[in-house]
């Protein structure tokens, strides 16, 4: 396993923003499946994003339904980082957020908990008025 850590949650205003990052997840050198995942208190862990490359190059990168248009996933090899962008927040938004890695995944499977074997730690996103 490779150890993760998440950073950049807090509480916000809905309408708020956040980035989320994700350090120990962009190493390039090799295939990398870095997915986003949140949960809810009383609900299944839910997979919300998710960036694939190969020798760092991007081969897919998904968004959930109920994120698409206001979250955006992104890399920096430099830092070693995959970040979670999170605009537009609303209050069912709230939740811990995770990161995870496998070395593979497909767009068929990349939203399920049981494809990575590297979590993190989870920080908390609160967006209230």
């Amino acid at each position: 396993q490779v150890p993760l850590m998440e950073s950049g949650g807090g509480s916000v205003q809905p309408g708020g923003s956040l980035r989320l990052s994700c350090e120990g997840s962009g190493d390039t050198r090799s295939k990398k499946c870095v997915g986003w995942f949140r949960q809810a208190p009383g609900k299944e862990r839910e997979g919300i994003a998710v960036l694939y490359t190969e020798r760092g190059v991007t081969i897919f990168s998904k968004l959930s339904a109920s994120v698409r248009g206001r979250f955006t996933i992104s890399r920096d090899s430099a830092k070693d980082t995959v970040y979670l962008e999170m605009t537009g927040l609303r209050s069912e938004d709230t939740g811990t957020y995770y990161c995870a890695l496998n070395s593979y995944c497909g767009t068929s499977n990349w939203y399920l908990s049981r494809t990575y074997n590297s979590w993190g730690q989870g920080t908390q996103v609160t967006v209230s008025s």
